[in-house]
């Protein structure tokens, strides 16, 4: 069983992550993506950043955890929303944009590799892809749940030979630049 297939492990979860959302992270995504686009975010969670894409894109949710699904359906019944696991990415249907935020951290750098791979398989033709990680160079865990944290060279070495690099910068999201944004393109 997963850390999120626990109700009250995603209910803590919502409590924490209170006064946070990637705002920041989909303006940078939006200089990129023309509105209206088609846009998966793995590993959605409580939703906050799906509401904000949601204005700008034609965006579905997805999650591992059928708890933060659920609740998100709850207000939100006619959402578009899969159940789907960050390294296999198993759907059949393509997307301008893969975002997500502090997600793709929770996998180990071999299960990192391997979801680009699935990624770049669901984008359109010159797709983006958008993700956030921690900043550093360990791996911690917490309550089961895997924490990897990356400098700027980790994420190019994984991705070099199957993206094109628009946007690779640190940012502050809770300690001064303790974050990553990667913005990639899939060649044409």
């Amino acid at each position: 069983m997963s850390y999120f297939d626990n109700k009250k492990n995603v209910h803590d979860y919502i409590k924490m992550s209170k006064g946070y959302d990637g705002a920041e992270l989909i303006n940078i995504l939006g200089k990129y993506l023309v509105k209206g686009s088609m846009v998966l975010e793995l590993g959605m969670g409580p939703g906050k950043d799906l509401d904000i894409l949601a204005r700008l894109f034609k965006a579905t949710g997805s999650d591992s955890s059928s708890i933060f699904l659920e609740l998100y359906r709850d207000n939100h019944p006619a959402a578009d929303l899969l159940l789907l696991d960050a390294r296999t990415i198993e759907t059949e249907r393509k997307f301008d944009c893969i975002y997500s935020n502090k997600v793709l951290h929770h996998l180990a750098k071999d299960e990192l590799r391997e979801s680009f791979a699935r990624q770049k398989r669901t984008l359109t033709q010159r797709g983006l892809l958008l993700h956030s990680f921690w900043y550093g160079s360990k791996t911690e865990e917490h309550h089961g749940l895997k924490f990897v944290f990356y400098t700027e060279q980790e994420p190019k070495d994984l991705v070099k030979n199957d993206f094109e690099i628009l946007e690779l910068q640190r940012y502050t999201e809770i300690e001064e630049s303790d974050s990553i944004c990667l913005l990639l393109r899939k060649p044409a």
